[in-house]
Protein backbone atom coordinates (compact mmCIF):
# COMPACT_ATOMS: atom_id res chain seq x y z
CA UNK A 1 0.00 0.00 0.00
CA UNK A 2 1.37 3.50 -1.19
CA UNK A 3 2.40 6.22 1.69
CA UNK A 4 0.02 9.66 1.51
CA UNK A 5 0.25 12.41 2.96
CA UNK A 6 -0.38 16.33 2.73
CA UNK A 7 2.18 18.64 2.55
CA UNK A 8 1.48 22.31 3.77
CA UNK A 9 4.00 24.90 2.76
CA UNK A 10 4.37 28.30 3.44
CA UNK A 11 5.59 30.82 0.92
CA UNK A 12 7.09 34.02 0.12
CA UNK A 13 4.39 36.61 -0.25
CA UNK A 14 3.29 36.59 -3.72
CA UNK A 15 4.99 33.27 -4.64
CA UNK A 16 1.73 31.10 -3.83
CA UNK A 17 0.80 30.30 -6.80
CA UNK A 18 3.98 29.89 -9.29
CA UNK A 19 4.78 27.42 -6.02
CA UNK A 20 1.54 25.57 -6.17
CA UNK A 21 2.44 25.46 -10.45
CA UNK A 22 6.01 24.09 -9.93
CA UNK A 23 5.19 21.59 -6.66
CA UNK A 24 2.13 20.05 -8.79
CA UNK A 25 4.77 18.98 -11.62
CA UNK A 26 6.82 16.79 -8.79
CA UNK A 27 6.89 13.33 -9.16
CA UNK A 28 4.37 11.55 -7.15
CA UNK A 29 2.68 14.92 -6.05
CA UNK A 30 -1.32 14.49 -7.41
CA UNK A 31 -2.63 17.69 -6.85
CA UNK A 32 -1.02 21.25 -5.17
CA UNK A 33 -3.70 24.12 -4.85
CA UNK A 34 -3.48 27.36 -3.13
CA UNK A 35 -5.14 28.16 -0.27
CA UNK A 36 -6.08 31.11 2.50
CA UNK A 37 -5.31 31.15 6.35
CA UNK A 38 -1.87 29.73 7.85
CA UNK A 39 -0.47 28.21 4.81
CA UNK A 40 -0.30 29.69 0.98
CA UNK A 41 -0.37 25.80 -0.44
CA UNK A 42 -1.71 22.57 0.14
CA UNK A 43 -0.15 19.48 -1.53
CA UNK A 44 -1.05 16.19 -2.00
CA UNK A 45 2.09 13.10 -2.23
CA UNK A 46 1.91 9.45 -2.48
CA UNK A 47 4.70 7.63 -2.24
CA UNK A 48 5.71 3.88 -2.33
CA UNK A 49 7.01 3.66 1.67
CA UNK A 50 8.19 6.76 4.23
CA UNK A 51 11.57 7.15 3.48
CA UNK A 52 10.73 7.39 -0.39
CA UNK A 53 8.14 10.47 0.72
CA UNK A 54 10.64 12.04 3.06
CA UNK A 55 13.12 11.64 -0.02
CA UNK A 56 10.77 13.49 -2.04
CA UNK A 57 10.25 16.73 0.12
CA UNK A 58 13.83 17.27 1.16
CA UNK A 59 15.05 16.59 -2.48
CA UNK A 60 12.41 18.10 -4.59
CA UNK A 61 9.79 19.82 -2.94
CA UNK A 62 11.87 22.02 -0.45
CA UNK A 63 14.47 22.99 -3.46
CA UNK A 64 11.17 24.86 -5.13
CA UNK A 65 12.28 28.76 -5.09
CA UNK A 66 10.22 30.49 -3.33
CA UNK A 67 9.06 28.06 -0.14
CA UNK A 68 9.97 29.13 3.12
CA UNK A 69 8.69 26.04 5.02
CA UNK A 70 6.90 22.72 4.42
CA UNK A 71 4.84 20.19 7.51
CA UNK A 72 4.00 16.64 5.79
CA UNK A 73 1.54 15.43 7.23
CA UNK A 74 1.27 11.69 6.46
CA UNK A 75 -2.51 10.04 6.52
CA UNK A 76 -3.09 7.44 8.88
CA UNK A 77 -6.42 4.66 8.35
CA UNK A 78 -7.94 4.90 11.60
Amino acid sequence: MAVSAYILIQTEVGKAAQVAEEVAEIAGITSAEGVTGSYDVIARAEADTVDDLGKMVVSRVQLVAGITRTVTCPVVHL
